[in-house]
């Protein structure tokens, strides 16, 4: 079915409680898994645990479907946050936890269908931001083609990611290859001094029991220690493990490890939906650290991926310019975030916007100072 037939469709917009459980969660599953940019975070797996128990703001599921009561086309919760340090506008519900705000659009979703889910989704305030929006994805070409001369692309920035087929395999020549190659080699022969080196990837229930390993070894390391693990509190341990568990039973998560001998030294997470893999947590066993026990980890992962069928490319979700994971996934996703705003309240976002980049960025410089 083409989109000009679909605009003929009649549309319902609706305004859910996504934690309600009269919720239609097929349907709601059915349009995560046909959606032309995967966003494992913004399903019901990942959502509900992570709302339960992570956030205090209000959030509303707005969706738009087929009337009377028919498939889903597109989706995305959406709550109310500062844009930058005043101005409050609505906004897909991204977080540290997911970094990653593409709402869920149908292939068959009508230019009609995606406005009336940027109209439903701006109200109240007459604002919408959708954060970390992969650029060059089929979801933002929809979103620019709606709504001409009301939006802008704010806060664009570059993460680490991969390819797929001969573009994923020529990135990891370039990562796997003269001095790198070498040196990771020659720590992998250091490691196996301690018990031999082996990598395991789990899937399916699994991954369940994997994911306990991981919350231990992240525990024991930094993150522990400054109270950021995912263990460190009930709230987080919680919306984790149920939040991992759901996925699992859907073959979405993946736990890579390394291990020496019966010692875990490193453990990475990942996400996988329709083709396409998120690299979720990472951790690994200081007491290994200078084998890089994370880039040997990273680099498994990204040889796992190109084996795959039906593989589409990897997400990092790491920070731009993350020092461990940038040599190694050589690929580059640029993000931004779409700003849909009329007149006034458009400047007042890029002003607020950069005034908290500003102030970002002279933090910065005086820690710098500080230090020295």
């Amino acid at each position: 079915m083409t989109n000009d037939t679909l605009s003929s469709v009649q549309l319902e917009v609706l305004s859910l409680d996504p934690l309600s459980a009269a919720i239609p969660l097929e349907d709601w599953q059915t349009l995560c898994a046909a959606a032309l940019s995967p966003n494992p975070f913004f399903g019901p797996d990942f959502l509900r645990p992570f709302l339960e128990k992570m956030s205090k703001q209000a959030v509303r599921l707005v969706v738009v479907r087929e009337q009377p009561g028919g498939r889903w086309l597109v989706a995305a919760p959406v709550g109310r946050r500062s844009f930058g340090l005043v101005v409050a506008v609505n906004t897909t519900w991204a977080s540290e936890y997911a970094p990653l705000g593409t709402p869920l659009i149908h292939p068959d979703a009508s230019a009609e269908a995606i406005a009336a889910f940027i109209n439903a989704a701006r109200e109240p305030g007459n604002a919408l931001a959708i954060p970390y929006l992969p650029l060059h994805s089929q979801s933002a070409t929809r979103l620019r083609a709606v709504g001409a001369g009301k939006k802008s692309v704010l806060a664009k920035s570059f993460r680490a990611s991969h390819g797929a087929g001969a573009t994923g395999k020529s990135q990891l020549a370039e990562a796997d290859s003269g001095k790198r190659r070498k040196e990771m080699r020659r720590l992998m022969r250091r490691l196996g001094d301690h018990g031999k080196t082996t990598f395991r990837s789990l899937s399916g229930s699994d991954a369940i029991a994997g994911f306990e390993a991981f919350l231990e070894l992240e525990a024991s390391g930094w993150k522990g220690r400054s109270g950021t693990a995912l263990g460190s509190q009930s709230r987080t341990t919680d919306f984790a493990r149920t939040a991992v568990a759901n996925l699992a039973s859907r073959n979405g998560v993946r736990i890579d490890q390394l291990w020496s001998g019966q010692t875990l030294v490193a453990a990475l997470v990942l996400f996988q939906q329709s083709g396409k893999v998120y690299s979720w947590k990472i951790a690994f066993d200081e007491d290994f650290a200078r084998y890089s026990p994370g880039a040997q980890i990273a680099l498994q992962a990204l040889k796992i991926n190109l084996a795959i069928p039906g593989f589409r490319g990897a997400d990092s979700l790491a920070i731009p310019g993350h020092s461990m994971i940038e040599p190694l996934w050589r690929g580059r996703l640029e993000t931004g975030t779409m700003l849909f705003a009329d007149g006034l309240k458009r400047s007042l976002c890029k002003t607020d916007l950069k005034l908290e980049q500003a102030l970002r960025r002279a933090a910065r410089t005086l820690r710098k100072r500080l230090r020295t």
